[in-house]
């Protein structure tokens, strides 16, 4: 379908999905009408003539769960269809792949990966055969927002594989932005969540706001290891879990800080026990936060840091009353598990995109001059949004929430 943008008009529709057509009757006023190369390839095929889907989304852990509300709408569309996810090959020994976070939720039934970036003209041959040989008939796209030009390469490489019909390639800047449009009472910016089902509208409604689109489809064997990690004591002592690590020196508001929070919500709220989530390489500095804990008259310590899967570990987040952490995996696999978060977050990127999805959740977020600079270590400003939450701040929210 070509779509031709509308400029200045009064009444415009299609910002569901980023195309934008005239409307007719009372109201209506378009004073410019252009036409533009970006193509809307929705395409119009009966979901049960779909045999095979293609998904295109990169990313680790939290990238996988923000994308859960599309993953479902996606099988809802093409419930008999085989969805292959197309994904990268993870970047850092801590992130996990992909297949590791979706498992057997069924959303996904099999993967190809690629490393993200190559420049390499027989890695990208070699992929071109895979996609050839694969045929999907349609191509979901729930890639992150890198720019319509961006988009426009990917398409066309999609195209040259054969893939005919596309939903959801970021072709404009509607679809580009996290931007709601209009005024609201909790700002315009858009839950990255919320953008990727925006683009994808034309599948049906995602209903973010229903536990059941952020469902990651646990199994009882997932449930039962983690139940046995944590165990029987802790688990009947109202668990508090906390994850003090992160990926991103930028993000890491200190092993410091999490040490005297620890401090204070154990003197507060004596006797609960506390979980620790994380990877491995985060053990140890949250075997320091936890002293603070100890020190004050907490309960049982259970230290799950890389003894369980990412899937495992949202089981057992699940048993938590409440998790503390900064903006990280461990907190949206606790907001998709539908545990209340209060979560730490630095001004890199703007607020809301990230922040975890619902109203039970809290999040502290300080905003600066340089918010959205996007950086991964912070060094002239020394963390200043981060850095300047303080421990009382945060314990305040932890303390309405306990």
């Amino acid at each position: 379908m070509e779509c031709g943008l509308v400029l200045q008009g009064d009444d415009v529709c299609g910002v569901e999905h980023g195309c934008f057509e005239k409307h007719s009757g009372a109201g209506a006023r378009v004073e410019v009408v252009v036409q533009v190369e970006a193509r809307c390839d929705t395409g119009c095929m009966a979901a049960e003539s779909v045999k095979r889907v293609l998904v295109y989304r990169l990313g680790s852990l939290g990238d996988m769960l923000v994308a859960l509300p599309a993953l479902h709408l996606v099988a809802k569309a093409f419930p008999d269809a085989e969805r292959v996810m197309l994904t990268n090959v993870p970047v850092d020994a801590k992130a996990p792949a992909a297949a590791e976070v979706l498992g057997s939720s069924g959303l996904v039934s099999g993967y190809l990966r690629y490393a993200v970036g190559t420049r390499s003209l027989v890695e990208l041959a070699v992929l071109w055969w895979k996609l050839v040989r694969l045929r999907p008939e349609v191509l979901v796209y729930l890639g992150s927002a890198r720019g319509v030009d961006a988009a426009k390469r990917d398409a066309a490489f999609f195209r040259l594989c054969g893939v005919k019909r596309m939903v959801g390639v970021p072709l404009t800047e509607a679809m580009q932005q996290n931007f709601y449009g209009n005024e609201s009472a909790e700002g315009d910016v858009e839950p990255e969540a919320a953008r990727l089902c925006r683009n994808i509208a034309d599948l049906g409604e995602a209903r973010l706001e229903d536990a059941a689109s952020w469902d990651l489809h646990l199994t009882a064997a997932e449930h039962e290891a983690a139940a046995r990690a944590i165990g029987q004591l802790a688990l009947g002592l109202r668990p508090v879990a906390v994850s003090v690590g992160t990926k991103v020196q930028a993000k890491d508001w200190g092993k410091e800080n999490w040490r005297a929070l620890l401090a204070k919500i154990a003197a507060e709220s004596p006797g609960r026990a506390l979980l620790l989530v994380g990877s491995t390489e985060e053990s140890e500095a949250s075997e320091f936060a936890a002293e603070g804990w100890r020190q004050n008259g907490g309960g049982v310590v259970v230290n799950l840091c890389g003894i369980l899967s990412p899937r495992e570990s949202a089981a057992a987040l699940a048993r938590a009353e409440i998790f503390v952490g900064h903006d990280s995996g461990p907190m949206h696999l606790a907001a998709a598990v539908g545990t209340p978060c209060v979560a730490v977050f630095s001004a890199r990127n703007i607020p809301r995109q990230w922040f975890p999805f619902g109203k039970q959740h809290r999040v502290l977020y300080h905003h600066v001059e340089c918010a959205g600079c996007g950086l991964e270590t912070c060094i002239v400003e020394r963390k200043r949004c981060l850095m300047s939450i303080g421990v009382d701040e945060v314990m305040e929210v932890v303390g309405s929430k306990l």
